[in-house]
């Protein structure tokens, strides 16, 4: 078996849950962040993952082009799709439901939200201010579901 994970990471929490994925798969993984490389040789892979924070509702605009252009070859595989956020679950699940393409979600063998982080180190003044004001939150937090990541490593795990 070997599984590839494709991600893209705004601050560094989705990188941090994608890793963590890694930790757990068995098998051969191999992970690749969707800002820096979107070739990839569909071949290699039994399982593909893929995962992307949520901002204002949408996931980043660069795993929704990989999985729309790429469609085709990710429908001939194992899927597991993943979000990250700081939402309310039920408002994740929805986001989770809305943004991967209807044959991924309808293929795929689990779909799960990671949780999420606020890592004010790394947000832009503009980030911070809308932080404070809507989430209430004015230092980090981090809400990574562990639990829910192991879990989801198992249900891939189980398939090979």
């Amino acid at each position: 078996m070997k599984t590839l994970i494709a991600y893209a990471s705004k601050h560094g929490c989705t990188e941090k849950c994608a890793k963590l994925l890694e930790e757990h798969l068995d098998g051969e993984t191999e992970r690749i962040n969707l800002k820096e490389q979107t070739d990839v040789d569909f071949s290699k892979y039994d399982t593909v993952v893929l995962g992307s924070p949520v901002y204002i509702g949408k996931i980043l605009k660069e795993v929704d082009t990989f999985a729309k252009t790429n469609l085709n070859e990710l429908e001939q595989k194992t899927i597991g799709l993943f979000i990250c956020g700081m939402q309310e679950e039920h408002t994740l699940r929805n986001e989770l439901e809305v943004n991967y393409p209807t044959e991924l979600q309808d293929k795929a063998l689990v779909r799960e939200c990671f949780g999420g982080a606020f890592d004010f180190s790394d947000m832009n003044f503009a980030e911070k201010m809308i932080t404070k004001r809507v989430a209430k939150i004015d230092k980090d937090v981090s809400a990574i579901r562990e639990d829910v990541i192991h879990s989801f490593a198992e249900t891939l795990n189980q398939q090979h």
